[in-house]
């Protein structure tokens, strides 16, 4: 049976009556809630349980601390993740961008993109079936939509298989990495996913503008050519916060 709320602590009582506020149209997207000292006068609270109240809001993604302007109720546009169509061979084998498919008419920047090649660390290794020491293909991104970073992303490729190719460039050119990958006959031809979520790194945290108790989901992507053979992993992290992940499919 589910305690009454007269046993919840106070914060999560004041919280919990924002957010029926929020729910209601009471308080809309981008409207600033009660600031610490309204809800202390209000029920009667100290400091620190109103720091707390809001505190769970933002946590849970309600809201956002504007500095020196106070909590704002947070115009929540998620960024549908659409898991199918993305990768068709449709999207990327036209010329277009895999991300069309997600963002519609928002603006995407990737702000941040470095290229190298390295020794394949032992998971990578292993996953595209290459020898102890073999070198892949390092590009990691950075993604961000409307202003906010919302992804992070590393895909590693056999160096012998890219070489000499767009994919080794900063710009990889129409249709993207898949793109050049068939040009070369390695063309995708199934793709396996893997998602789970964690709290960020500090790292994660920073890179992608994270607020605190803000947890991101990661996503390591397998691209396999015609023949089985393991051409991409791409390992991504993406802030949980922005993000419906959706998946459309015949039963």
């Amino acid at each position: 049976m589910a305690d009454s709320d007269d046993k919840l602590p106070k914060y999560r009582r004041i919280a919990d009556a924002l957010k029926d506020a929020v729910n209601s149209g009471q308080y809309a997207a981008g409207d600033r809630l009660p600031g610490e000292n309204d809800l202390m006068e209000t029920y009667g609270v100290a400091r620190m349980t109103a720091r707390q109240a809001l505190g769970v809001l933002q946590s849970e993604g309600i809201a956002e601390a504007r500095k020196g302007a106070g909590v704002f109720v947070r115009d929540f546009r998620p960024l549908r993740r659409r898991g199918i169509q993305r990768l068709a061979e449709a999207q990327w084998g036209s010329g277009r961008s895999i991300w069309a498919a997600d963002i519609d008419n928002r603006e995407l920047e990737v702000d941040q993109v470095d290229v190298s090649v390295a020794v394949a660390p032992e998971r990578i290794a292993d996953t595209l079936g290459l020898e102890p020491g073999d070198s892949v293909c390092v590009r990691q991104r950075r993604f961000v939509l409307d202003g906010k970073p919302v992804l992070l992303s590393t895909s590693y490729l056999p160096a012998a298989l890219v070489a000499g190719t767009r994919i080794m460039q900063e710009d990889t050119g129409p249709g993207g990495t898949y793109a050049r990958l068939a040009e070369i006959d390695a063309k995708p031809a199934h793709f396996r996913e893997e998602l789970r979520s964690r709290m960020p790194t500090a790292d994660e945290t920073a890179a992608l503008q994270l607020a605190a108790g803000t947890p991101v989901i990661l996503i390591c992507r397998t691209a396999f050519a015609q023949d089985h053979r393991p051409v991409e992993v791409n390992e991504m992290t993406l802030d949980a916060a922005s993000y419906v992940l959706e998946y459309d499919f015949d039963a």
